[in-house]
Formats: C-alpha cells, structure tokens, sequence
C-alpha cells in the first residue's frame, strides 16, 4: 500500500473528513516518526509493533556490476518488529488463504 491509497482508503472510512485533511494529518504521522527515529526514539505501537533503529557494523560489501569488494561503514538502519495481536492476524489470514486455495 502507499501513501496515496492509504489516504484514500482513510478518507473514504470517515467521509466526513476531506481528503486533503486525511493526507495532512498521514503526512504529519510520518513526519512525527521520522523525527523520533532520527532522535535515537523507540516507537511503539501497541497492537501493530515497535520501530527503533538499530546498529550495523562496518563490513566487506561487493559491487554488484563489477564484483569489486568495498569497504561500507557503519550505519544505523530503521527496525520494524510486528507485535503479537498483528503477526496473529496475518498468521489467521496466511492460514485461510491456503484452506481457499486447498479447495
């Protein structure tokens, strides 16, 4: 899903609100946690899951066009991590969707 259909599936769910608005309070939710994250912040959703970000160590890489090896630094990357209540959902649908397809 991106951006833009997640603004339309959320306008469309409160038809109240004006698409414009629903795209403004998206866009501020993702701005909100881009800052947390860029200020070493955990964000924990309950029920959904946690973002944090996590340490990489300088490692050998290779280039993938001439197969020359390269010396990357270390980094941070963003982590997501599922919560319970969401892997159990996708897990109960994974498990429907093959029963649907047995039939």
């Amino acid at each position: 899903m991106t951006k833009s259909e997640l603004i339309d599936v959320l306008a469309k769910k409160h038809p109240h609100l004006e698409r414009k608005d629903v795209g403004l309070a998206v866009a501020c939710m993702i701005e909100q946690m881009s800052e947390a994250l860029m200020a070493n912040d955990r964000i924990e959703i309950r029920g959904f899951g946690s973002f944090s970000l996590h340490y990489r160590l300088p490692y050998t890489g290779r280039d993938p066009r001439t197969g020359k090896k390269l010396r990357l630094p270390a980094k941070y990357y963003p982590y997501f991590k599922p919560g319970r209540e969401l892997r159990q959902r996708v897990d109960l649908l994974k498990a429907t969707c093959q029963i649907k397809q047995r039939s």
